[in-house]
């Protein structure tokens, strides 16, 4: 008899990520930086503006205001403060993802989201099981700005749409 293994975890076809953008608008992002050069910051402030409800988790700004909303300690305070969370968008590094999950569950979550770069089967196979939908290496905003026509080479939306290069 063979090891048994788990199988990996399937990420969402580009049709249901669009599903998943289109029907859950309250996404928490998790591990949230007050630098505005760094990644977890630029899409913040992209999924603000493209209407979303941004909760923004991060230990180290507990309590203070980033991007006019308050930064909460975990996904359970935002939780209990109140704030509605469908999308739990992941900036930690893939060994530190499985307590993200195990809390996103708790809270009553919808999807979790690992961002581009970051891989983690065991969490994965840890959402599908408890019935979420779980969604690795893919950025958010990149997704969203693919779908809805605001992507372009430095991330930008230019709102101008050409066949002929530039």
């Amino acid at each position: 008899m063979g090891i048994e293994t788990s199988p990996t975890p399937l990420t969402p076809d580009m049709y249901e990520r669009l599903k998943l953008l289109q029907r859950y608008r309250h996404v928490a992002i998790v591990g949230i930086s007050a630098d505005q050069y760094r990644p977890s910051h630029f899409v913040a402030i992209y999924l603000q503006a493209e209407g979303y409800n941004i909760v923004l988790i991060n230990p180290r700004y507990a309590g203070q205001t980033i991007l006019g909303k308050q930064v909460y300690a975990s996904l359970s305070e935002a939780k209990t403060a109140g704030e509605e969370i469908e999308i739990v968008d992941v900036f930690r590094k893939a060994e530190d993802t499985l307590p993200v999950a195990e809390e996103a569950i708790k809270i009553g979550a919808k999807v979790v989201w690992l961002q581009l770069g970051i891989r983690n089967d065991e969490t994965g196979k840890r959402v599908q099981d408890a019935g979420l939908i779980f969604v690795q290496n893919r950025c958010i905003k990149m997704e969203h700005a693919r779908f809805f026509g605001g992507l372009h080479t430095v991330g930008l939306n230019t709102g101008v749409i050409l066949s002929r290069k530039l």
